[in-house]
């Protein structure tokens, strides 16, 4: 019988990512952006264009794409904690940073949206059904527009990591999924924020598919004591680089 990815452990993928990771050294090359084709994450093959990519309209697919103005967004929608009649379970935080392009000058007016895991590592979502409860007061997602000075603020509970079915045991790190908007919705980047310390990183193929260390640590937010708020909240500070040799890496479109 074949083995298929989930009888295969922890130990057998990172002793994938570890040969990955010293080729990548040994090159003596420098790749600042997630690889399309990671083996130990087994599903980019189906993440991935393999086949030649063709040019489309630009604009046709702005008709059928929607589109949202500074009113249609309200300043409540970027606090995830007051969604519902009750107040969710978790570390409650502030995430906050500024949106860069790569010379360092602010992105105005950008929307960001967020969506995460609750604080047991449950999304709210049809397809996510491993035994972690539901919390009826955190539904996880949330927006809001960079000000003028390139600066979004979201208050929100801490993830909690979740299993996936990569293979046997695997588990990935607590993170924040990001997607910014430029001046259209065909202008669109996701990318995934992280927690210091976290001990799954060396696990996570998804994380370690970013082969490059200095680009991996750009995913990781600082904990900043000046953000938080005396018996109520802890606070985190991401910047988000577009452009240029310091870009954040992004998860790439499928």
């Amino acid at each position: 019988m074949t083995p298929t990815h989930a009888d295969q452990t922890q130990a057998q993928v990172s002793a994938e990512m570890a040969a990955v990771t010293a080729a990548y050294d040994a090159s003596g090359t420098v790749e600042t952006q997630t690889r399309l084709d990671y083996a130990p994450y087994r599903s980019s093959i189906l993440r991935h264009p393999t086949k030649d990519l063709h040019h489309a309209d630009p604009e046709g697919i702005e008709l059928w794409s929607p589109v949202f103005g500074e009113r249609d967004i309200d300043p409540l929608e970027a606090d995830l904690t007051i969604q519902h009649d009750g107040e969710p379970i978790g570390e409650r935080m502030k995430v906050t940073g500024r949106v860069l392009d790569g010379d360092g000058r602010p992105v105005r007016h950008q929307l960001v949206e967020i969506w995460q895991a609750n604080a047991g590592g449950r999304y709210v979502h049809e397809r996510d059904q491993h035994p972690a409860p539901i919390d009826p007061h955190f539904t996880g997602v949330g927006r809001c527009l960079t000000d003028a000075d390139g600066t979004y603020s979201f208050t929100t509970i801490k993830p909690g990591p979740y299993p996936w079915r990569n293979h046997r045991n695997a588990w990935r790190p607590a993170h924040i999924h990001f997607s910014l908007f430029g001046s259209e919705f065909t202008q669109r980047m996701v990318t995934q924020m992280y927690f210091p310390g976290d001990p799954l990183f060396a696990l996570d193929p998804i994380y370690q598919a970013i082969v490059d260390q200095q680009a991996r640590d750009r995913l990781v937010a600082t904990y900043d004591h000046d953000l938080t708020e005396h018996e109520w909240s802890t606070g985190y500070r991401w910047d988000i680089v577009l452009t240029g040799a310091h870009r954040t890496p992004l998860e790439e479109e499928s």
